[in-house]
């Protein structure tokens, strides 16, 4: 496991941008999978299927602001943009780290094409292998936490989810001024403490501190059949993306690709307790995705389909 520290400020809302959400086979309406979660001074690139960078410009998205790049598997729809980008941010002249988390096969691909193009990258390019058979962290950058899971799909994948810590209570200053608390106290209080008062009762810390913000957390799962363990790996994420590659009626199609139906997704999601899900992956015979969407909602209504160009602001649990 590694761990990646950075001091970089953390929006309690961070922006995900859709810039691709379709299968395999390309459409000229719908993108490979590839999507920005984008914070105030810190933005991460999850996949990056051909023609990613392009959609960063379309969407004006900066590239120069992508610290770290997770990449789920390699199935080329995941992964065939990577090369490219890299490339031109080389060109751009980008000076500052990149980090790379992707299955350790994708760096033997990276290296044989810079050897080939004789490219000597300006820029420190760190390579981290994800390789797990249960969730766990493999990233912490102030208070933000990255996290991996292995996904039931036809070849090694991993999924991620990003959490953002709670922040810490403040004082309740109201209580504080009503039982004369002493700052001499407020130490103690902050954590976790109860106050005990000259005449021996105590004042619970419940009443001394409010509550810190609600944590947000998004879960991103790729290309997966439904499984148990995923299920667990997500439990109470305030925001899921989960493939949903056909209809129901072709289940038996997913099953031989290890893919999901929208039912199928809205239902991992309802077990899984999660607040919000947005459903992406669409296979190509899907022009629209109206019903797509439909399906899911009829089983858990808090059901977005993706689109590329979508924007949505990851807002916390109440």
């Amino acid at each position: 496991m590694c761990r990646l520290f950075y001091s970089l400020l953390v929006l309690q809302a961070p922006l995900l941008h859709i810039l691709g959400c379709g299968s395999a086979t390309p459409t000229p309406y719908r993108n490979p999978t590839a999507q920005v979660l984008q914070f105030e001074q810190y933005s991460v690139l999850i996949d990056c299927g051909e023609g990613t960078q392009m959609q960063l410009l379309k969407y004006k998205v900066k590239s120069s602001r992508i610290h770290s790049i997770f990449i789920s598997h390699l199935h080329g729809d995941h992964y065939l943009g990577l090369p490219g980008l890299i490339s031109s941010m080389h060109l751009l002249g980008r000076k500052h780290a990149l980090h790379l988390f992707a299955p350790e096969s994708l760096f033997e691909l990276l290296e044989m094409q810079f050897q080939r193009s004789e490219t000597q990258l300006k820029f420190p390019l760190h390579l981290h292998a994800v390789d797990c058979s249960e969730k766990q962290k493999i990233s912490e950058i102030d208070g933000f936490e990255v996290f991996t899971f292995p996904l039931k799909h036809g070849i090694p994948c991993f999924g991620y989810e990003f959490v953002q810590k709670p922040k810490a209570g403040s004082l309740n200053m109201e209580m504080v001024e009503r039982y004369n608390i002493p700052i001499s106290a407020f130490k103690k209080i902050k954590s976790g403490g109860d106050f005990t008062m000259p005449s021996g009762s105590v004042i619970p810390n419940t009443l001394l501190v409010k509550p810190g913000a609600s944590a947000l957390s998004y879960a991103y799962c790729s290309d997966t059949a439904p499984c148990e363990s995923v299920i667990q790996a997500i439990a109470g994420s305030t925001w899921l993306y989960h493939e949903a590659t056909f209809l129901h009626e072709l289940k038996q199609r997913a099953v031989e690709t290890f893919h999901s139906t929208a039912l199928e997704a809205a239902t991992v999601a309802k077990m899984a307790g999660v607040k919000n899900l947005i459903i992406g992956h669409f296979s190509s015979r899907y022009r629209e995705t109206s019903l797509l969407e439909a399906e899911a909602q009829a089983v858990f209504p808090q059901t977005i389909a993706a689109q590329d160009g979508l924007q949505v602001t990851l807002a916390a649990a109440d």
